[in-house]
């Protein structure tokens, strides 16, 4: 059996371990960095904490929060997670003063607002079934592993570590049609061989590698209002009248695709589908937790990253607009001069389909914590978080052929219409959680949680897509135990924020400059919205 060091030891190590700490702290301080959607819905325990666990993490949950509080748990410890979450975002559409897109000065999306939304979830192997939820369900199993006497604990869980997954379609003129119909984002950790070695009395590692299934599916209606096409339409009208104009055919056959052909700003022009998997993506956790006594404590955690490369498949669905346009100008004169000079198609098929490979970045994150405990029964819990959501620089999604509705867009900027280029733009900020724990009875504890989050979408990246500005984050909970070792620890959270993206505010919603067009469905209108997102979960666990 391995001996734990010596008073004596201990005493020249503790000071390391908090230097550490400590150095740990300052570099997610100084750093600035923040949160996107980790850690919603990841455990119970956490979220009625505020998710301010790192310096006490609790029970399995460490093989995610901090690998090294898993030498806390004794003998053969089974626990089951069973959770429930909702998430609301909502947005209404407003045209300004001055409003124009080309010549069009009445948008039909103006004084509309988003409408009903529902839940979905990505099933490994199965992808996104087609069921609508009120909310999104899930459930985690975790097991660990520690001999009477011995410094190690073996440990894995299953467990989300990111979910969103929204879906806009009970009423079919929903406006956020235009930016995700739906969009699932989840990340699926169902196998995370862990360990935790207890180095003295008070200093504990861990080290975890999560095996994740990374899902990603949008779905989603696509219109361009953009001053070009505002500008041709009018210039179809004018010249075509409603009859055509014969001397079109000696011209650039803007006349030539009849009424379909003729372009309109705000009309839909297609739309777009993706559903992709990376079916085992590892990373890393490594945890470091130094507890000198049961009134303080410190611990830390970094959550390595990964370049998730997702493959899967791809359908885009075109309009007949943009078809009879080029077919028109194709069907002229000076037309094919014209259309070949912007790389136009001669053609553009209703649909196309094929497979597709999207590099998904997982941040990375390091969190810190303190827990103290200024009286038996209270116990204040602080945390400090970094994400390097920064590297959602912009999503490129790399097809198998050349998308003839993409060649459309080569005037815009997109050179190569065998990809699709998104730009994010995400940033890294700090964030801080609180955690407040009273022990009211030797059976019952309870919870409550804070957690002011900056948003790591900065207002003027702001879209439908991702539609996370700062929030707030309010929780409740409670924890039974009894002398069996029997555990139910429940929570309840609630978070909300509010934006307000003015016309021009954000060029990834609604921007009207010309080269924007990929992608601001929503050009020159006032955006305001928020989300709201609401979350229960409970834990069980038990010896076996």
């Amino acid at each position: 059996m391995h001996a734990l060091p010596s008073a004596r030891a201990l005493g020249r190590r503790a000071p390391l371990a908090a230097a550490a700490a400590a150095a740990l702290a300052l570099v997610a301080a100084n750093g600035a960095r923040a949160s996107f959607t980790e850690n919603i819905g990841t455990s119970p325990i956490a979220m009625s904490l505020g998710n301010a666990v790192t310096a006490d993490p609790p029970g399995h949950d460490s093989i995610h929060f901090n690998p090294a509080g898993l030498t806390r748990l004794k003998g053969k410890i089974k626990s089951d997670t069973f959770f429930g979450a909702s998430i609301k975002p909502y947005a209404t559409f407003t045209q300004p003063p001055g409003f124009d897109i080309g010549g069009w000065t009445e948008d039909p999306l103006a004084g509309t607002s988003t409408g009903r939304v529902r839940q979905s979830i990505f099933l490994p192997i199965i992808g996104v079934p087609k069921a609508r939820l009120p909310f999104a369900a899930g459930a985690g199993l975790g097991f660990s592993w520690n001999k009477p006497g011995s410094p190690w604990t073996f440990a894995t869980a299953s467990y989300v570590v990111q979910g969103v997954g929204i879906e806009r379609t009970l009423d079919a003129d929903d406006p956020a049609r235009f930016d995700g119909k739906r969009i699932n984002i989840q990340r699926l950790v169902y196998l995370s061989p862990s360990v935790g070695y207890k180095w003295s009395n008070t200093l504990s590692f861990g080290v975890s590698v999560p095996i994740a299934h990374q899902g990603f599916m949008l779905d989603t209606d696509m219109r361009m209002p953009n001053k070009l096409l505002g500008v041709i339409g009018e210039l179809q009208d004018a010249w075509c009248g409603d009859e055509g104009n014969p001397l079109d055919t000696f011209a650039f056959g803007l006349c030539g695709g009849g009424q379909e052909g003729r372009l309109r700003p705000f009309n839909k022009i297609g739309g777009m589908q993706f559903e992709m998997t990376a079916p085992a993506d590892p990373t890393i956790n490594l945890g470091v937790l130094w507890e000198p006594s049961e009134k303080f404590s410190l611990g830390a955690v970094y959550q390595g990253g990964s370049n998730s490369v997702l493959t899967g498949r791809y359908q885009f669905n075109a309009e007949p607009m943009l078809d009879q346009f080029v077919r028109g100008m194709y069907s002229s004169l000076l037309g094919p001069i014209a259309a070949s000079m912007f790389g136009f198609p001669t053609s553009i098929p209703p649909v196309q389909s094929g497979n597709v490979t999207l590099k998904l970045p997982y941040a990375e994150h390091v969190q810190v914590g303190l827990k103290l405990r200024p009286v038996s029964r209270v116990q204040l819990n602080v945390d400090a978080n970094w994400s390097n959501w920064k590297r959602w620089d912009k999503l490129t999604f790399q097809f198998d052929k050349q998308i003839d509705l993409l060649k459309m867009a080569r005037i815009f900027g997109q050179a190569d219409s065998s990809k699709l280029i998104i730009p994010r733009g995400y940033r890294n900020t700090v964030n801080y959680n609180f955690g407040l724990q009273v022990k009211v009875t030797d059976s019952i504890t309870l919870r409550a949680g804070y957690e002011p989050r900056k948003s790591s979408v900065p207002n003027s990246k702001l879209d439908l897509i991702s539609p996370l500005p700062d929030i707030t984050i309010k929780s409740i909970g409670i924890g039974y135990a009894n002398k069996d070792g029997l555990r139910i620890d429940a929570a309840a959270s609630y978070a909300s924020g509010r934006f307000d993206v003015p016309a021009d505010g954000s060029c990834n919603l609604n921007c009207t400059h010309f080269f924007n067009a990929v992608y601001n469905p929503y050009a020159g209108l006032d955006v305001s919205g928020g989300i709201r997102i609401r979350y229960v979960g409970v834990t069980l666990s038990k010896p076996f």
